[in-house]
């Protein structure tokens, strides 16, 4: 006889629920499915001691008769797809037939369904796969099912259980992802007769992310759509303040169905780049839908990977989309926030302190220093920077700089000099004051000088995203704190000025032509030979950087030209640095020039920008806000972190009990 044996069904049942069913989350998952698939609007799940004892889940779908009751347990049968052209549309969340087998095979199964509320139930009891009871019995119309003693028959599996804790942890998260899928479904989790989470099923995804991450969370999130001609999208990110320590919430629903896909969660992470710190994430939710001739979900044994046909094309529009989304909702970073919610029902004191029209218009502009009177501000700032007009107010005692007090405190006699010669006329201002009356009352008075006749009126621009702003001193060398009428304003230093300079490379780099500079001595690169073989097979990468960098024998390359805007003394370090970069990024990196150009010009702006505990003058300040006003993202460095935070006058007052 031969030595090849066809199992017998239940133990085949018993080695697929290996894989099908792994901890007890999966059969919750595996259940609550089929009661979306019987079109249920209400969904309970109880569960006890982390899903090991006891799994009930009860819903109002469609319901079984008595044949469909028993049949159901049998492996590969299913209601969803008759042929295999079906498989080419899949369109419900279970359709191979093995989940109620598997999981009837190490467990003990009640199953109560109805049709209708009218007619007699069927009842089944299944043991280890064995049909025990087969029972009429009055029930409403839906279906409940109950796992009891999950792994009671196979003792190794149940020895590798996680703690009841860990257990229940999993069971959540996966509910969660089906809520988020189905927001129009009212689900109920309970454990060990405990509620732990409730949705009211009224079709919100927001009002869903509420009870799931909880109000203040939600209140964080920005809405985001769009559409192609294959794909739509819809969802929910959260605000670059709002993040978690891992990638867990980055959730992906396809079709109605949660995915795990490492290409649209990197396209969203790309979507956020330079917006948040390093090992941070967001939290997002984002249905997408198509074709189902355009996905295939019957890649995975568990149906949470999917591949895609036109993933290229899906994965870029969707890093657009967060992009644009992001962009439009970024806002200076607001540490009260909390506290500001009940601004509106609390009145905020009168401020008398002036104010003043802190636009400059084009005749103003006019006015600014010429270049090299600006050489004298610092050696750390290689990037031309616009000087600040000779009438740009001080709030620090709530008087106007006078012209002579701000030719006295010019740092060098080249600026002096041009600051005596090209003092701006008074009659090119428009004051806007506010004064307090006799009887106490606030008044404004505006007092509007016309310009001369030949002076044409300059068209309206775009108010930049940050403020114009009066500085007026540093902490420890390091924060700029700066005012306007609107409160006080914290400036980090080092990372607005990497902001400045990541878009200033970034510009060079992305440039057709990046024109080079010869180096009057050349730089020599000596490396291992491990790396000598890297470094000629990316050399062009190094070239289309701006560097002129060729072989020089054995185990040494020479740099003969650099990018003529590397700032002034760091060229050597930046070299060593783009050379060291180049080679330990990895192929995939290599191909992408854009992404290397991004890191690269990452870097250069942070060994170029200025350091901590270095104190600049009131000249070199305002040039730094002045120039961070002109960036297109001024509300992150590179990196992620924040560059602005601002206090209100409200924030102030409160903090101080001068508002209750």
């Amino acid at each position: 006889m031969g030595r090849i044996k066809v199992l017998d069904e239940r133990l085949a049942n018993m080695i697929a629920a290996g894989e099908v069913v792994e901890r007890p989350a999966s059969v919750v998952k595996e259940l609550v499915e089929n009661a979306i698939d019987a079109q249920a609007t209400k969904i309970e799940i109880h569960v006890e001691e982390g899903g090991l004892q006891t799994i009930r889940i009860v819903d109002n779908g469609l319901g079984m008769d008595r044949d469909d009751c028993t049949a159901a347990f049998e492996r590969h049968a299913t209601s969803k797809i008759r042929t295999s052209r079906d498989l080419f549309q899949i369109k419900s969340l279970g359709f191979r037939g093995e989940a109620l087998a598997s999981i009837a095979s190490v467990s003990r199964v009640e199953l109560v369904s109805s049709e209708s509320s009218s007619q007699v139930g069927t009842r089944v009891l299944i043991e280890g796969g064995q049909i025990q009871q087969i029972a009429d019995v009055a029930t409403v119309k839906g279906t409940t099912i109950t796992v009891a003693d999950l792994f009671y028959n196979t003792p190794a599996r149940l020895k590798y259980m996680k703690s009841i804790a860990t257990e229940i942890g999993h069971i959540s998260d996966f509910v969660n992802r089906l809520i988020l899928t189905h927001p129009d479904i009212a689900f109920t989790l309970t454990h060990n007769g405990k509620n732990i989470l409730q949705t009211s099923g009224d079709g919100k995804l927001l009002h869903v992310m509420a009870a799931i991450y909880g109000v203040q969370a939600a209140k964080m999130l920005l809405p985001i759509s769009g559409e192609t001609l294959d794909f739509r999208w819809s969802g929910f990110l959260s605000k670059t303040e709002l993040t978690r320590a891992n990638r867990s919430y980055l959730t992906t629903l396809v079709n109605g169905r949660y995915i795990r896909s490492y290409s649209l969660a990197n396209a969203i992470l790309r979507g956020y780049h330079t917006l948040l710190p390093v090992g941070r994430y967001p939290i997002t939710a984002i249905q997408i839908e198509m074709d189902p001739i355009l996905v295939d979900v019957n890649v995975h044994p568990a149906k949470l990977e999917a591949r895609f046909s036109k993933e290229d094309e899906l994965v870029a529009a969707l890093e657009k989309s967060v992009q644009s989304t992001l962009r439009a909702g970024l806002k200076i970073v607001q540490p009260l926030q909390a506290e500001r919610l009940h601004k509106a029902t609390v009145k905020t004191a009168q401020v008398t302190q002036p104010q003043f029209d802190l636009t400059m218009n084009k005749q103003q502009a006019a006015y600014l220093p010429p270049a090299d009177a600006m050489q004298s501000m610092s050696s750390t700032l290689p990037v031309a920077i616009p000087a600040p007009s000779v009438h740009s107010r001080s709030f620090s005692d709530g008087q106007a700089i006078r012209p002579e007090e701000r030719i006295a405190s010019a740092d060098s006699p080249r600026l002096r000099e041009w600051l005596v010669k090209e003092t701006v006329p008074e009659n090119v201002h428009h004051v806007r004051q506010a004064e307090v009356s006799a009887s106490g009352q606030t008044a404004t008075v505006e007092r509007d000088i016309k310009p001369s006749e030949d002076i044409v009126a300059p068209p309206p621009e775009v108010s930049p995203a940050v403020p114009e702003l009066a500085p007026v001193g540093q902490v420890h060398g390091t924060y700029i704190v700066a005012q306007n009428e609107q409160g006080m304003y914290l400036i980090d230093q080092h990372a607005a000025q990497e902001r400045i300079f990541y878009e200033f490379f970034m510009r060079k780099l992305e440039s057709e032509s990046v024109s080079s500079q010869l180096m009057l001595f050349p730089h020599t690169v000596e490396c291992t030979v491990a790396e000598s073989e890297k470094l000629h097979k990316k050399l062009d990468v190094l070239r289309s950087l701006g560097l002129d960098i060729e072989w020089f024998g054995n185990r040494t390359f020479i740099v003969r030209a650099h990018p003529q805007w590397f700032p002034e003394g760091s060229e050597a370090d930046l070299i060593e640095e783009l050379i060291q970069f180049v080679l330990e990024a990895g192929e995939q990196e290599q191909a992408d020039i854009r992404r290397m150009r991004e890191k690269a010009a990452i870097l250069m702006s942070c060994k170029a920008s200025i350091k901590a505990n270095r104190y600049l003058t009131q000249l070199e300040m305002e040039a730094l806000l002045a120039q961070l006003r002109e960036t297109t993202s001024p509300f992150t460095c590179p990196h992620g972190r924040p560059i602005i935070i601002h206090f209100t006058t409200y924030d102030l007052e409160k903090m101080f009990k001068r508002v209750m």
